[in-house]
């Protein structure tokens, strides 16, 4: 199903660690522009980056970008000058139709420390609609016996336009026996009544051509017109009535087909044939509407026909015939309201705002780690989303404004445990009964060294015969180190120290890469029974860490 959607404000946070970490500012506010509909593309809707406090520095290294919540880019930054201007063509009217408010929500965010701003554009309406009938043109059978007085309702002109550039008034040519009034009805339509201002002659004059005109209130007044051609009949000189001339009514749009929506009901007081009614849709009534209701010829019952579907259409105007059967046939009509009640049919989705970054498993606790929001396309209390996280997670949400979330930290990570984590996120609406829905987001944990590099053994006792050959491997040590990439890459040294007045370094030597310790002169063990050389396994992290363990040589 297609849906409207809105989106709000946002409320608070910040969070800082070194240069490592994402930082996540909120406004308590929110930057409004207002410009009028059709401007050509390039114009400037603001000063962007000076209504939010950023410099056209930020603006380019921090990679601003914006996005509307209409699906559409209407709007796109210069960065050079940091101005919102129009990208696209905006069309009012098809972007809120006749909604006498028509705001495009925008949401501008920025990267390195992640920032978020709502930013709304208020479309003003500009005349560049004119009223336009139906059709051209309208005939209508009166007959002669028709009383000064009687009203004939005529199909109200339509103009897209909203405010004071929307139809205003209608105009009839000048006629001796017809005038024009105006009728407002439901939602604000402003409907045409030609009225009998003289009795008719059929005798003398069988039809009658008039001009009806329809104005808007722009400036300058654009207009419409349709011909109305009416045919003076005889006889049959009573209208069907209808009980009531507005019928209100409203129906879940879940409805099975068949439901019987109303019944109308009309009398009409002359006899036999000319008493008898038929009933049926206006002449001008859409297919949208047919395809959706039908009425009951001899009864007058509406019944539900298609499927109704609230995220698409709210409510329905049905014009009601009452036709008699007699010559000429007499018309009554009677409108029907029918407003269409939402149910929750729509389960709600979760949208991710900016994508999970990596993050630091030494992050302090509430470090931003994603943008999500929720939306539903149902309305009231079935389009209220709350998003949750399972309450042992390493991670919460925090909510910011409308139906939006930050993804934060909210424990000590460790890497070395949890290299990666799968974050489950559940939403659900408020409807009755809820519907939910599930997305699973993917959070990598990047290492930090915080572990050192830890030997096979504390100590180690190395047997060595005596007038080995220089060059000979002595003994082999060995280190790990649990981080990971250059924080776990080890090098390994010997520490200087003595033996026999001598630097160690001038009896052996050891392989930086793997732990390997050889002798660089042959050993006299008349002179030399016992050393000890103490060897250092150091990573190569930023700042490196370290830890040593001792060698024992003894002469055998």
């Amino acid at each position: 199903m297609t849906k409207r959607n809105a989106y709000r404000d946002w409320r608070w946070l910040v969070l800082w660690w070194h240069h490592f970490f994402i930082m996540w500012n909120t406004i308590d506010g929110q930057t409004r522009y207002s410009i009028q509909e059709e401007l050509k593309m390039g114009s400037v809707v603001g000063n962007l980056a000076k209504d939010l406090g950023l410099s056209l520095t930020e603006i380019s290294d921090r990679k601003l970008s914006v996005a509307s919540e209409a699906g559409k880019q209407y709007f796109t930054v210069d960065a050079g000058k940091g101005e919102l201007v129009v990208n696209d063509r905006i069309d009012r009217e098809a972007l809120c139709g006749q909604s006498a408010s028509c705001v495009l929500p925008l949401q501008v965010f920025i990267e390195d420390p992640l920032q978020l701003f709502r930013v709304e554009v208020e479309i003003q309406d500009i005349n560049d609609n004119s009223p336009r009938f139906p059709s051209k043109d309208i005939t209508l059978d009166i007959a002669e016996s028709t009383a000064i007085g009687v009203q004939f309702p005529l199909e109200s002109a339509i103009d897209p336009d909203v405010g004071s550039n929307s139809l205003r008034s209608y105009k009839l040519s000048k006629h001796e026996c017809f005038g024009i009034r105006v009728k407002d009805v439901a939602g604000g339509r402003k409907v045409p009544e030609l009225f009998l201002t003289k009795m008719l002659d059929r005798e003398k004059n069988i039809a009658h051509t008039l001009l009806l005109t329809a104005l808007d209130g722009g400036n300058p007044v654009r207009s419409g017109t349709a011909e109305i051609t009416i045919t003076v009949l005889d006889n049959n000189d009573n209208i069907p009535a209808f009980e009531k001339s507005l019928y209100k009514v409203s129906i879940p749009e879940n409805a099975p087909e068949g439901e019987l929506i109303i019944q109308t009901k009309a009398a009409d007081i002359d006899e036999g044939q000319n008493g008898e009614i038929e009933y049926s849709f206006g002449s001008h009534t859409p297919d949208s509407v047919l395809s959706i209701f039908t009425i009951d010829s001899a009864s007058g019952t509406i019944i539900l026909k298609g499927n109704l579907d609230y995220e698409t259409t709210t409510k329905y105007e049905l014009d009601v015939t009452a036709k008699d059967r007699g010559t000429p046939r007499m018309e009554g009509h009677c409108m029907v309201n029918v407003e269409v009640l939402d149910v929750n049919d729509n389960a709600p989705e979760i949208i991710l705002t900016s994508r999970p970054k990596p993050v630091s498993e030494n992050s302090p606790n509430g470090t931003v780690v994603a943008l999500i929001s929720a939306r539903d396309l149902d309305s009231g209390d079935n389009g209220k989303v709350k998003l949750h996280i399972p309450e042992k997670s390493n991670f919460a949400l925090r909510p910011s404004f409308s139906q939006n979330y930050a993804l934060v930290t909210n424990s000590v990570l460790d890497r070395e445990k949890v290299p990666e984590y799968n974050i489950e996120i559940a939403a659900i609406d408020s409807g009755s009964p809820p519907l939910s829905s599930k997305k699973t987001i993917h959070v990598s944990i990047t290492d930090v060294n915080d572990n050192p590099p830890i030997f096979t053994q504390s100590s180690y006792n190395v047997y060595l015969k005596e007038n080995k050959i220089p060059g000979s491997i002595l003994y082999s040590v060995s280190a790990s180190d649990r981080d990971s990439g250059e924080n776990a890459k080890i090098s390994y040294s010997i520490l200087d120290s003595k033996v026999l007045g001598v630097s160690v370094s001038s009896y052996v030597y050891i392989n930086s890469d793997n732990g390997s310790i050889y002798s660089m002169q042959s050993f006299d063990y008349v002179k030399l029974k016992v050393f000890q050389i103490q060897v250092q396994a150091k990573d190569h992290g930023s700042p490196p860490l370290s830890s040593n363990t001792t060698v024992h040589g003894t002469r055998v």
